[in-house]
């Protein structure tokens, strides 16, 4: 136990063992930030702080789960009773105590984020606002925005560049939908992930019994991924911190890539302006890739101006340089991508990762992998929890807990079939929201809410009533797996779904068992440690906040990874395919502003760092976006990464699987990598691409219409003659000379 600090280096070391007031500690790509931060919670208890008086809070469960597993390897059972979890979890776990406090029962539900859209939905189709501008999915983001922001319904019905913006987005009546939505929420006894940050801070602001007790119970506070906070996290954090501030963050500016989550990079970049006396400590020895990716890694995000300065560097092997594959089209780069992991299948299959900037690009890579036959799994797909039989299984659960839970019950008060359709159920709903009740109340006493259903329909209706009330008394005396298995009993969901003999239907039933046999680990973890009943609240509270790394694949069968680059932060991989370096791709043509420019070197930062052995890099001459062809030019990032990372692609033929199909592929050699130089107008550089066009002729295109020619040039990169035209409806468009066949208006 006492020599663990002598696997760390000097500045891991350094970082660990300086434990009192306020530090920030950089950690690199690869660096080993999760061992300095369990090592520090290690040493915290090995120099006698108590683990209930240590709080950690990280982004996965997953990342707390095993980095507690190790501590307790370090010094021994007291670091079970650490209060360490998402930020999310930890703040369940401390509100519930005093809920009332907010207005809500120590049941409360969580809901998540397609419990969140239906609730939107819900209310858009009540006042009748049109689903196409007013999209759940679009609309809970906004909301979700805003309360990242700290902007309730009545601070964003005063705030006019907000309502301008959604104004923009035909979003009228975005601040009633908002304050509705909260309303509905409260009414539900629920919050959203989103209250569950808001509310803390409020529960500290409300009382301040509970703030000081919060502030003297946690001397020290640890947060992983400090570049992903937001507003309301910083806020929290801080609060939590006072007045001793033995605070430390561990993060890296350079991959902080969610600010469409809300995250705010000045959160770590700010921190010792917050804390003018706070240590930095900087990890800068990554372990994980070999030189050439490291070097090549810094030399692209050393062109970012917002960073805290740090070089990078690795004791590996230098490996192979970098390979930049031009693609004729996105389907040969599939092509392309899926023929070297063939060709290099005896890694095993595990061993590759493809990564790309929007989930749609996937669609064409799964079809090459698919013709080779190659295994393949998309990462971040439905999760088990999120299966429909799961959700109605967790419905049951949720109403027994909270019967004001109206989202739940809408759920499953038609599974199994009760006689009880829609048609009621809209009469049960319309009544609920004049009576300013729930909905289990209307079913409950139908005629003192006068219903207007028939009679057969009010007895169904108070049967369900009936029985709904009956398990939320089981809930309170029986552990969660002796609850959740009576529960799936009788309701007659398990008989229900044994009846479909379908694949489909057996499929469901087996997930179904797996959730009881998960409820029963569950119970068997907290009995292991110390904690005597277990009640299904717990259970809930721990699957509703479960993010996509959270959940361990069943399937253990190699397979290739397919994710978006956003999904793959934290994994690691030999060898990594990043594809689609495209402008208007690759930096998304939605990011104009530096800050944004820069946010996407950072990801593709994060892209780079995935890797151990090899990292491939491509992009397509020719793409097929939005119903059309379009000629994008080669990600302006690709300058930013040294020439001397870079190898000379050979020429190279994927072999097409033997269907008929005749259509031969080769890429062209490229030379290592040069900066591409800025497009020169037409005037400079006319001797050199020979063209009847010249800036300022008027053409017209058989699919983009009448525009003028802005400049013809030849791309460095790709060695294609290209030209480049304002199109009078189109905007700008960079097309391949050969191919553009303009006509001369």
């Amino acid at each position: 136990m006492s020599d663990f600090l002598e696997q760390l280096n000097e500045s891991q070391r350094a970082a660990v063992m300086c434990t009192e007031g306020p530090s920030l500690i950089v950690a690199g790509a690869g660096s080993g930030k999760t061992r300095v931060l369990t090592y520090r919670i290690a040493y915290l208890l090995q120099q006698g702080v108590p683990a209930g008086s240590i709080m950690a809070l990280t982004f996965t469960n997953k990342a707390a789960r095993e980095m507690k597993e190790r501590i307790v390897k370090l010094v021994g059972q007291e670091a079970r009773y650490l209060m360490m979890g998402t930020f999310h979890s930890v703040c369940t776990r401390l509100i519930r105590p005093y809920a009332e406090l907010l207005g809500y029962t120590r049941d409360f539900t969580i809901y998540d984020t397609t419990d969140s859209k239906s609730v939107l939905k819900a209310i858009c189709k009540e006042r009748g606002l049109d689903e196409k501008v007013y999209k759940p999915g679009a609309v809970h983001s906004r909301i979700s925005m805003l309360k990242n922001w700290g902007i309730s319904p009545a601070q964003y019905g005063m705030n006019q560049q907000l309502m301008r913006e959604d104004r923009e987005q035909r979003w009228y009546e975005l601040a009633t939908v908002y304050e509705f939505y909260e309303a509905r929420l409260k009414a539900a006894n629920a919050m959203d992930f989103d209250d569950l940050l808001i509310n803390m801070l409020r529960l500290m602001n409300v009382s301040e019994e509970v703030r000081n007790r919060y502030q003297q119970q946690f001397q020290y506070i640890l947060v992983d991924e400090y570049q992903d906070t937001n507003l309301i996290q910083f806020q929290l954090v801080k609060r939590l911190a006072e007045p001793q501030n033995n605070i430390c963050v561990v993060g890296d500016d350079a991959q902080s890539i969610y600010s469409f989550r809300g995250a705010d990079i000045r959160n770590i970049l700010d921190f010792r302006r917050v804390y003018p006396n706070a240590r930095l400590f900087k990890l800068e020895r990554n372990y994980r890739s070999t030189r050439n990716i490291v070097n090549a890694a810094n030399s692209l995000i050393h062109k970012n101006r917002n960073q805290i300065e740090k070089t990078v560097y690795s004791e590996k092997e230098d490996g192979q340089p970098l390979s930049l594959h031009p693609y004729m089209d996105d389907k040969t780069e599939a092509l392309g991508v899926a023929t070297q992991v063939q060709r290099m299948r005896h890694k095993g299959y595990d061993s590759f990762a493809v990564l790309y900037r929007t989930n749609a690009q996937s669609r064409v890579i799964e079809g090459e992998l698919r013709k080779l036959n190659i295994p393949y799994r998309i990462y971040g797909g439905t999760s088990f929890y999120q299966r429909k039989e799961i959700k109605d299984a967790l419905g049951y659960f949720r109403l027994a807990v909270n019967r004001r839970d109206d989202e739940a019950l809408l759920r499953i008060v038609g599974f199994p079939k009760r006689d009880i359709g829609d048609t009621t159920m809209k009469k049960v709903s319309q009544r609920a929201i004049e009576l300013h009740r729930p909905y289990l109340d209307v079913m409950r006493d139908p005629d003192g809410a006068a219903l207007d259903v028939a009679a057969s329909t009010k007895k169904r209706l108070q049967s369900f009533a009936l029985y709904i009330d009956g398990i939320h008394d089981l809930s309170e005396t029986k552990d969660a797996f002796a609850f959740a298995d009576e529960v799936l009993r009788t309701s007659g969901v398990l008989t229900a779904l044994a009846t479909d003999r379908s694949q489909e239907g057996i499929d469901r039933a087996q997930n179904v068992q797996e959730l009881l046999n998960a409820i029963h680990e569950f119970v068997v973890q907290r009995q292991n440690e110390g904690i005597d009943f277990t009640p299904i609240t717990d259970f809930l509270s721990e699957v509703s906040l479960l993010t996509d790394q959270d959940e361990n694949l069943t399937d253990t069968t190699e397979r290739v990874t397919l994710m978006t680059v956003h999904a793959a932060k934290g994994l690691e991989f030999p060898v990594v395919f990043i594809v689609g370096l495209e402008e208007n791709l690759f930096p998304s043509q939605f990011c104009v502003k530096l800050s944004e420019i820069e946010e996407e070197r950072r990801l593709l930062y994060v892209a780079i760092t995935r890797a151990e052995e090899q990292c491939h890099l491509s992009f397509a001459r020719q793409r097929f976006r939005n119903g059309q062809f379009t000629c994008p030019s080669p990600s302006r990032f690709l300058n930013d990464i040294d020439r001397q990372y870079f190898e000379t692609v050979r020429p190279t033929e994927p072999v097409r699987p033997s269907f008929g199909l005749s259509d031969r592929f080769a890429v062209r050699p490229v030379m290592p990598v040069a900066p591409v130089a800025p497009k020169s107008p037409i005037s400079n550089i006319q001797s050199s691409v020979p063209s009847p066009w010249k800036a300022g002729d008027r053409v017209s295109h058989r699919v983009f219409g009448n525009g003028t020619v802005v400049r013809v040039y030849r791309d460095e990169v790709t060695e294609n003659d290209k030209i480049e035209i304002r199109f009078d409806v189109q905007g700008v468009k960079t097309l391949l000379l050969t191919h553009a066949k303009l006509e001369r208006i």
